[in-house]
């Protein structure tokens, strides 16, 4: 073997390895960019809609989503290349965060439709109360007339 074959042998190796190595690290930031259990559960606000809003924003998983694409770009660079003597560990892992990305990207969907519906909601019961409070206010009013036209009736034939 020439001298030259070697050192792009070794070049090689040196490139898989950094490859690996960024793979491991677009994956280790994907795993930390994704949101902690306690910041979806311990949520600070006064009232159902402050909630949604809070967990929606803990919910947020852009961040992990980049990082994991770059895993995956780097990843698949790799076994292209067939850089990577044992990559089933990398590609297990990318399959476990993308599974979690998928779970709280649905909760995150799911918590959005109901921060919109909720004001909906408020809204719709507010003016349906409104309208019981004033068909009853209407309704105390004609007995009201009809006890004071039973009474004036009452007087007149007295």
């Amino acid at each position: 073997m020439s001298q030259s074959t070697l050192d792009d042998d070794e070049l090689f190796e040196d490139a898989a390895s950094e490859m690996r190595e960024d793979v491991e690290a677009s994956l280790a930031e994907a795993r930390a960019a994704l949101p902690e259990a306690d910041a979806i559960w311990d949520v600070d606000a006064d009232n159902t809609l402050g909630v949604l809003n809070a967990l929606r924003s803990a919910l947020d998983v852009e961040d992990a989503e980049d990082r994991l694409r770059d895993a995956k770009k780097w990843y698949t660079m790799g076994e292209r290349a067939d850089a990577f003597e044992d990559a089933d560990d990398l590609a297990e892992e990318i399959e476990d965060i993308e599974d979690v990305l998928d779970d709280v990207t649905e909760a995150h969907e799911q918590v959005s439709d109901l921060a919109s519906t909720v004001p909906q909601l408020r809204s719709a019961l507010e003016e349906f109360a409104e309208e019981a409070d004033e068909a009853d206010e209407a309704e105390e009013d004609a007995d009201e007339a009809e006890t004071d036209a039973d009474a004036d009736e009452a007087e007149a034939e007295a």
